[in-house]
């Protein structure tokens, strides 16, 4: 085998490997925090909103979709326990590794 298809498998299965990495852990106080469609929130208090970021690649790696997806619902899961609140809702689509998220209180 080659040099260069050796470092081609070798870059092929770190981008499988890395690109579906989780690198953003939930806060225990935010283990509880709902996230529910815009529509599911209408009757909640609306306490705020946060926009959070990751790294949409590793080096010279991209991230998988569903991996930021999942790295953005947790920041902001942490952010809504941090802010006192129990419910989030994507209030934008995913841009460059960014979303914005609003946070409710819709359990009283």
């Amino acid at each position: 085998m080659t040099a260069s298809k050796r470092n081609a498998i070798l870059a092929a299965g770190m981008t499988a490997v890395l690109g579906g990495c989780s690198f953003v852990t939930v806060d225990p106080e935010a283990e509880d925090v709902l996230v529910l469609e815009a529509d599911r929130t209408k009757d909640c208090e609306r306490l705020g909103q946060t926009r959070v970021s990751v790294a949409t690649k590793i080096g010279f790696i991209k991230r998988g979709k569903p991996a930021i997806s999942e790295n953005l619902e947790t920041l902001a899961r942490n952010s809504a326990a941090e802010m006192g609140g129990d419910t989030i809702t994507a209030e934008t689509e995913v841009s460059n590794g960014k979303q914005t998220f609003g946070i409710f209180d819709c359990v009283k």
